[in-house]
């Protein structure tokens, strides 16, 4: 459904009416389009004295194509600031934050962004350092909301010995692709990261199972991931069958109609991906989910099971086989579809949110499980997307969605795609246990 508050906002009447009344002022993002560059201009970078990450980043962007620059100029216009702050060892460090951010706030272009870079407190070599590292989340999230215009930041914690894997970040979130991601914490592992063949097309040979792909959000995942280069198995209810064989047909993948919840699901599912040439699956998306929402006075016991079982227990029972099987192959990559939700609750929606909440847990629970295993697994948890769902929202509920972000807009199905192929990409191999919200940076819950 269109948004017509934000359309007219971008009108030159609009602009008028907005500024001179305050009121919310929806930018247009850069979303990604193949061909376009990393960063729409120069990016600076900066760093606090005895930082370990500017040089080897420097060296990553370089090589990506990206110009780096390490002396600023307010004149300049900046398609982003990028900050290590991993030199940072007491709260007096954190003075080097204000001097680097202060002449340049104003220097970003529109859809500008921020990157702070440091070391995650739980491996800093003492309390004081860990709580300079710790107080980054504080900047970085502020300058979010500060920032407007489009404007993204956010905080990336790189573990000793991660500095060469973090190509496949820095990629994402300079890019268009990372459009509707804001005030987020990310955590790169120590380890390599094997940069794939061709950037443009990093899933090339990769085989990808996109549950709930008929439609919206799911539709959209299994676009991206061909458009990346992976071959994609749609699956779906039978009930979906028509719109599944669409998604599939666009994707140039193949459609696989099958309910999760039945009792025989997941055996049948193995077995299909057991058989022929598949022999195995390199990339799991558990994007199936429902809703069924009523107060848990007025909700029945239907209403309870029946989410709990689509959102949450049919990804456990799938996980559970494929990986008993042998059938994800070693760098294969698990990302599940949580929600906002399950971190700041909602009216209505205690079993959405219960649901989406153990989806984390199960991403935080079995990630240090996988990592002998070279599998990882993640999760994307979208805030308001513009969906036929949201399409069916009262009017008042729906802007009070579109506004109350950073973005001061809806996100796309497109936006939770995006992210969900860059935790996919084989140079996220040290990414893994991480909750990325694509939510425009809300405004309500963490």
């Amino acid at each position: 459904m269109a948004d017509r508050y934000a359309n007219f906002a971008n009108s030159g009447l609009g602009r008028t009416v907005v500024k001179r009344l305050g009121l919310p002022d929806p930018p247009r993002l850069r979303r990604y389009r193949p061909g376009d560059t990393i960063a729409a201009g120069p990016v600076l970078l900066g760093a606090a004295p005895g930082g370990r990450l500017a040089e080897p980043v420097a060296k990553l962007l370089e090589n990506a194509g990206v110009g780096v620059v390490e002396t600023g100029s307010a004149d300049t216009r900046y398609a982003a600031l990028i900050f290590d702050a991993t030199g940072i060892t007491d709260s007096a460090g954190l003075r080097a934050l204000f001097d680097f951010f202060h002449p340049y706030a104003r220097s970003l272009s529109v859809s500008g962004r921020v990157i702070v870079l440091g070391t995650a407190p739980e491996a800093t070599a003492g309390p004081k350092e860990a709580t300079a590292q710790r107080s980054l989340e504080g900047l970085t999230r502020s300058i979010g909301k500060e920032f407007g215009r489009g404007v993204t930041s956010q905080l990336v914690y790189i573990a000793p010995g991660g500095e060469q894997s973090a190509e496949s970040t820095l990629r994402f979130l300079l890019s268009g692709r990372s459009a509707y991601v804001s005030g987020q914490v990310i955590r790169i592992g120590a380890g390599d990261a094997p940069a794939p063949a061709d950037w443009e097309k990093p899933l090339a040979g990769k085989l990808a199972l996109v549950t709930g792909a008929a439609r919206g959000i799911g539709a959209s995942i299994a676009a991206i991931l061909a458009r990346d280069g992976a071959e994609v198995i749609a699956l779906d209810v039978p009930g979906a069958g028509d719109a599944l064989a669409d998604v599939a047909n666009r994707a140039k993948g193949r459609a696989l109609q099958l309910d999760l919840t039945a009792d025989d699901a997941p055996a049948r599912l193995a077995g299909y991906l057991a058989a022929g040439a598949h022999g195995g699956i390199d990339i799991v998306v558990h994007n199936a989910g429902i809703t069924r929402d009523k107060t848990v006075a007025k909700m029945d016991e239907s209403r309870w099971d029946s989410v709990i079982g689509v959102n949450l227990t049919a990804p456990e029972r799938v996980n559970d086989i494929l990986l008993e099987q042998g059938l994800i192959r070693s760098g294969g990559r698990i990302v599940g579809v949580a929600s906002i939700a399950g971190i700041a609750g909602n009216r209505g929606q205690t079993n959405y949110a219960t649901s989406k909440a153990g989806v984390i847990g199960l991403v935080q629970s079995t990630a240090p499980l996988l990592a002998g295993r070279q599998i990882t697994i993640n999760a994307v948890a979208p805030g308001f997307i513009e969906t036929a769902m949201t399409a069916k929202m009262p009017l008042g509920l729906r802007e009070a969605g579109r506004r109350l972000n950073s973005m001061s807009q809806g996100g796309l199905p497109v936006d939770v795609a995006e992210t969900i192929a860059w935790f996919a990409s084989p140079g996220s191999a040290t990414i893994t246990g991480n909750v990325v919200r694509v939510c425009g940076q809300s405004l309500l819950g963490a």
